[in-house]
């Protein structure tokens, strides 16, 4: 399918499952929490333990299914555009960099957004090869989302190496939380897709979902300096969950596969991406405290026929357990072991050497949180990461919490992280115009000393606020610099340093029950520089490109006759090297539940018009308006 929604096709998919199971809540059911219950919202990417948000002290926002079912989006990366504390940038119909506090970028321009840890149920899925995310590579259904928890500032003590600028943990539901069928049609003027999914039980303990997803998207609206960028690209993914919980324990497995084409540009072979994981975790009751532990393999695999291409296996192992001591300490503490086999096919102009490589990582953490009084609490943790390039980084992470009241929380926060080496800052052997860019044999980690603080307050039943400040002092930055290998101009350094500083803040306020207003704005200012010695090659720029100002709004309205309304506006700066203007983006949604059980939704995007979000002329993609109708069907 191209331009336009084949509205007849949706109907029919949609009245094709009649028969569903009604044993949980339908989403209309739990859209309407109030500030005091999101408030409450039980997080775990701050402490790896469960805790309300309102005792969280960290820079966290949450996006929640309510969230996510209203805004329209169907992709990971659109969804993230509702965290107010990230820079989303789309750079191509498939590729999007996306970053916090900085330092955004891609593979092939400006930096790599190479300091941000992404998690999809404690599975890490930045790639070892330049510590980035393939965005391309990563998709889950948005009903299947419990809720994304966006941790803007470092997170090392407890998640390692890449938790530098934040951390975002995206959480699926239980298998028990999705029974019967759900099936859904999108399509519009850049998106046609369909997909399904069954949920059932397997006895009175254990419940099962497999689903099925196939899209496209991309088509000749996306132009580049006026002409098409042959940017489309197709996907088909299935997958599978199982939780099971006899007694007091609990396990859940859980898996996925992919392939899909993407077209690499006018006159080239479509490239080729698929992979597969699967994924184990046991938790159960043990010594007054809770003890996990879990595995997955994850495999990918990009290829450009008659070029380039790479295969990447990982497996992963962890443990963790926490307990209290006492009445004053809560400890949590674990380690784990990561091995990656990375196989590159190389090509004249891009080599990795040697070309199949194998890299192990393990690690141990503690961390304990003391009562030092009823309403103050210390935060004390460390993390030590044996890395196959560097040897053992230490990370350690200090925070004290104070809770004036019980609806405001003062913290604050000094921590080390670092960005550790990866195979295109070692293995890299690149011609670019002519001369040679050569992985730096003694390239050492990217370091990090972030001082930050916050507040968090819900002065009113209805009214939530959140603000928190950053400076962050970094060292051995990346940088190119002359080499001392004879076959090569120029090798990857650690010759830029600087600081950075800003402001985030969120909130959220519900005047009536039918109507919730939402908005946040994030202040960034970076004030980096080359050490003495340094050659300066590329600029400063080769770190990143970042908006200094960031702005977003959000209204959603429960209309009569069963209708909801959601309007979005935000507001990113200019970039400042490539320029890439200052832009306004508008999106809308209007929703309908027909039924108890089916949904039609008309989406618009881009609504104030064509920009530009990341990259240079005239290589960088103008988008454009669109529109998606998405019909729905849920138990």
């Amino acid at each position: 399918m191209r331009r336009g929604a084949h509205i007849s096709i949706a109907i029919a998919f949609g009245l094709a499952a009649s028969q569903a199971w009604a044993d949980t809540p339908s989403l209309e059911d739990l859209s309407r929490l109030s500030i005091d219950d999101l408030a409450n919202l039980s997080v775990t990417s701050v402490s790896k333990q469960a805790q309300p948000l309102s005792d969280a002290p960290a820079a966290i926002f949450v996006i929640d299914r309510d969230d996510i079912h209203r805004s329209g989006a169907v992709t990971l990366p659109e969804i993230l555009r509702l965290a107010p504390n990230l820079e989303v940038a789309q750079v191509s119909g498939s590729g999007y960099a996306i970053t916090a506090r900085g330092f955004n970028g891609t593979t092939t321009t400006n930096g790599a957004g190479n300091k941000l840890l992404v998690l999809i149920d404690g599975r890490t899925v930045y790639t070892p090869l330049y510590g980035g995310v393939f965005w391309d590579l990563q998709n889950v259904l948005p009903d299947d989302i419990d809720r994304i928890e966006v941790i803007s500032g470092p997170g090392a003590a407890l998640w390692g190496a890449n938790a530098v600028n934040g951390v975002i943990n995206i959480i699926t539901r239980n298998a028990v939380d999705t029974q019967g069928l759900t099936a859904g049609v999108v399509g519009g003027t850049l998106e046609n897709g369909a997909s399904v999914q069954y949920g059932g039980t397997l006895g009175p303990d254990a419940a099962f979902r497999v689903y099925g997803q196939g899209y496209l998207r991309g088509d000749d609206s996306l132009a580049m300096a006026g002409i098409n960028a042959h940017d489309a690209w197709s996907k088909l993914q299935g997958g599978f969950r199982l939780d099971w919980a006899p007694s007091d324990a609990h396990l859940t497995v859980q898996g996925d596969a992919f392939t899909g084409r993407e077209e690499a540009g006018s006159g080239m072979p479509n490239a080729v991406i698929g992979g597969h994981n699967l994924l184990a975790r046991w938790s159960q009751p043990l010594g007054g405290g809770d003890l996990q532990l879990q595995a997955y393999y994850d495999y990918n695999t990009l290829y450009l026929p008659g070029s380039l291409g790479d295969a990447m296996h990982t497996y992963d192992l962890d443990l963790q357990h926490s307990f209290s001591w006492g009445a004053r300490n809560d400890f949590v503490w674990g380690g784990g072991v990561r091995w990656v086999h990375d196989k590159f096919t190389n090509t004249d102009s891009v080599k990795f050497l040697p070309p199949e490589t194998d890299l192990t990582v393990a690690n141990a953490f503690v961390q304990d949180t003391i009562a030092l009084a009823p309403d103050v609490s210390l935060i004390a943790g460390i993390k030590l990461e044996d890395d196959p390039f560097v040897n053992v980084e230490a990370l350690p992470n200090l925070r004290i919490a104070w809770k004036p009241s019980g609806s405001s929380l003062l913290w604050a926060a000094v921590s080390r992280a670092v960005r550790a080496p990866t195979l295109w800052d070692r293995d890299l052997n690149e011609l670019v115009g002519g001369q040679t860019i050569l992985g730096g044999g003694n390239f050492q980690s990217e370091k990090l000393i972030a001082y930050e603080a916050g507040y968090r307050v819900q002065p009113l039943p209805n009214l939530s606020l959140s603000l928190s400040g950053y400076y962050n002092v970094y060292d051995d930055l990346r940088s190119f610099e002359p080499s001392p290998n004879q076959n090569a101009l120029f090798v990857y350094g650690n010759k830029m340093e600087g600081e950075t500083y800003g402001a985030e803040f969120w909130g959220s306020w519900q005047p009536s029950a039918s109507w919730r207003l939402s908005g946040g704005f994030s202040l960034l200012h970076e004030d980096l520089r080359f050490k003495p010695g340094s050659i300066a090659l590329g600029g400063l720029s080769t770190a990143g490109n970042d908006p200094s100002e960031q702005v977003f709004l959000r209204s959603s309205f429960d209309l009569p006759h069963d209708l909801e309304l959601e309007l979005e506006a935000r507001y990113v700066g200019a970039l400042p090297d490539p320029h890439v203007p200052a832009y306004v983006g508008l999106n809308a949604r209007l929703g309908w539940h027909m039924t108890d059980h089916l949904e039609i939704a008309l989406s618009g995007a881009n609504l104030a018009g064509s920009h530009r979000e990341f990259g240079p002329l005239p290589q960088s993609i103008l988008f454009s308006p669109s529109v998606l109708l998405n019909l729905r069907w849920n138990p």
